[in-house]
């Protein structure tokens, strides 16, 4: 399958990997928190999410993102 151009990458680069771990450990632990009764620690897990997001962009403006200056393209 060919890869027109303008594709922007499908989320395939250090930021957005990064960001998805991080989002997922924060979706984990504050369902966790939910489950214990801890509504202080819930409330960091959403901390967390933003954190995730705020990380990926972040990364993704300092060239790590698709098609960034720091990452290499892979032939598929």
């Amino acid at each position: 399958m060919s890869n027109p151009i303008g594709d922007p990458g499908h989320g395939h680069s250090p930021a957005a990997w990064t960001a998805v771990i991080i989002m997922l450990l924060a979706f984990t632990l504050g369902t966790l928190f939910f489950w214990l009764d801890m509504p202080v620690l819930v409330w960091a897990s959403v901390g967390l999410l933003v954190v995730g997001a705020i990380v990926g962009w972040a990364m993704g403006k300092a060239g790590y993102g698709a098609n960034g200056s720091k990452t290499s393209s892979k032939a598929h």
